[in-house]
């Protein structure tokens, strides 16, 4: 995936192309972020920001820490049962704030395709309001009724600097509640 990613400059804002989901059939919760930032897209790495909480978390619950290859953090993930991936195929934006999108620049991915392919999705979290905002009203009316729940929580971005790890940690825990498999370390 690394290599397969590019961003152009359109009227001196960037258009960030996807990244692919990282899943696999067995998943039963997806995690969907808005759209990667700079620095993600730059590494060619979903939550590549070393201020990101979103690996710490991950290594907490599951044991994807950040100190590991990035490969490995997504085989981490992707064994227990949880699929990555983002609400947004492209947009237009400056920099790497959601604020930043330009509305009306939005292609949201092919969800359709991607639950029909993934079946056992019983659980979509969002990684904060954006992501969560987007689904709801530019994909959720594309869709089938949906047999999963939608839970948001709150970005693990640098920008929501009022949220510390132990807030995000604690928030982050229901990602381990409930789950088909059981996967997640004691925290």
């Amino acid at each position: 995936a690394k290599g397969s990613l590019s961003c152009k400059t359109v009227s001196r804002q960037t258009e960030p192309v996807h990244f692919p989901p990282a899943s696999t059939p067995h998943a039963h919760s997806l995690i969907l972020g808005s759209m990667p930032g700079d620095a993600s897209l730059r590494a060619g790495e979903y939550y590549a920001h070393p201020r990101n909480h979103f690996w710490k978390i991950m290594g907490a619950l599951l044991g994807a820490s950040p100190d590991l290859p990035y490969p490995e953090r997504l085989s981490r993930l992707t064994g227990a049962g949880i699929a990555l991936w983002d609400v947004l195929q492209s947009c237009e934006r400056t920099g790497s704030l959601d604020s930043s999108i330009i509305p009306n620049s939005i292609i949201p991915n092919n969800f359709a395709a991607f639950l029909a392919n993934h079946p056992a999705v019983q659980r979509i979290f969002f990684n904060g309001t954006a992501a969560e905002t987007t689904f709801r009203r530019l994909v959720l009316p594309t869709l089938p009724a949906l047999p999963c729940s939608l839970h948001r929580l709150p970005s693990t971005s640098p920008a929501n600097a009022r949220f510390t790890l132990s807030r995000h940690l604690d928030a982050w825990k229901v990602l381990c509640v409930d789950t088909p498999q059981h996967h997640c370390s004691s925290t």
